[in-house]
């Protein structure tokens, strides 16, 4: 359930992990109020550390694109699944050896900075394969390291995101690719990114902070990352993550803290009250009958959502089926 913080969570935490998509922009814009809310974050003296699960993209052309958008940000405050692989690869493998790379730009670069040799799918010398998404991975390369694998090579995956944003909507992402080598070679990769811990680690490892929160829009890669790490996060409501999503999610997937927007970060969050039948908040009053959820009251934002949350985690804690919500509709904010 919700836990409460009695301080603002930029005072109670000095490293903020915050995954892009979804938390910082939406496409080629800033979620509204992120630029601002990050410069107040900074100025308590929290560390702003940006991770990524896409390995296509390098940190410095990231740190470029959230300048354009207002975000002060280096290549240094940027931490990629492409970076975490290739930690991964080198310290099982030590620096110098060469790997078989499929992927973009932002994967060749990792592997260079950890000192490793990139090489083609083709090469038998390499002693390891490396995947991440590249939109200019051909079919016969796909083909080549499928065998590959199937007949023993190392395999470290990018990340296992089944999705990708792309100006014209959702389109398959690197999970699909993993799949699609899983079934064929009956091997599990070793994966770095969301919600394997790898990223995590080397975020902290980059960035520094003793007190870390991660930020996320999507449950089952950013809150369930953090979970699995036992790390705090927090779930902001301006990406993937909406109603039908937060009233279903199973334990592992649920966040520490609610807000709409990462001005959460400059709040305070108390936990609703519950009787095991319903939430209570600041006004707000979610309660489950006949398996729909319904809410009465009048409150902020963010507490209705909170409210929301924890009656509909109850149920199905107590039930094992999610509560109905068709005729939920969630405050304007």
């Amino acid at each position: 359930m919700l836990e409460q913080s009695r301080q603002r969570l930029s005072d109670a935490h000095d490293l903020v992990m915050l995954d892009l998509d979804g938390v910082v922009y939406v496409g080629s814009e800033a979620v509204p109020g992120a630029v601002e809310a990050l410069e107040a974050a900074r100025g308590e003296g929290c560390r702003i550390a940006f991770i990524t699960n896409n390995a296509a993209r390098t940190p410095q052309a990231v740190a470029e694109h959230l300048v354009e958008l207002g975000i002060p940000a280096e290549a240094a405050d940027v931490v990629t699944s492409a970076q975490a692989a290739a930690r991964l690869l080198r310290e099982r493998l030590g620096e110098g050896v060469p790997v078989a790379a499929l992927g973009a730009e932002g994967l060749l670069t990792a592997l260079a900075d950890q000192g490793l040799r990139a090489v083609a799918v083709t090469d038998e010398e390499a002693v390891a394969l490396v995947t991440g998404y590249g939109p200019d991975v051909v079919w016969r390369d796909i083909m080549r390291a499928a065998v590959r694998v199937r007949d023993g090579l190392w395999w470290v995956a990018s990340n296992t995101d089944g999705t990708l944003p792309t100006p014209y909507g959702e389109a398959p992402g690197h999970g699909v690719l993993v799949d699609l080598l899983r079934r064929f070679s009956r091997v599990d990769p070793v994966v770095a990114g969301k919600p394997a811990r790898p990223l995590l680690d080397e975020t902290i490892r980059r960035v520094g902070g003793e007190r870390p929160l991660l930020v996320g829009d999507r449950l089952d890669t950013d809150i369930e990352g953090a979970n699995a790490a036992g790390l705090p996060s927090l779930l902001v409501l301006t990406g993937v993550t909406g109603l039908p999503e937060l009233v279903a999610a199973p334990a592992p997937q649920r966040p520490t803290y609610i807000a709409e927007d990462l001005r959460g970060l400059g709040e305070t969050h108390v936990a609703p009250s519950s009787d095991g039948t319903s939430a209570e908040l600041d006004g707000w009053r979610a309660e489950v009958s006949d398996g729909a959820l319904k809410v009465r009251g009048r409150g902020s934002v963010g507490d209705w959502w909170r409210v929301v949350a924890t009656a509909a985690w109850t149920h199905l804690d107590t039930s094992g089926e999610p509560v109905r919500i068709e005729e939920l509709t969630p405050p304007a904010g």
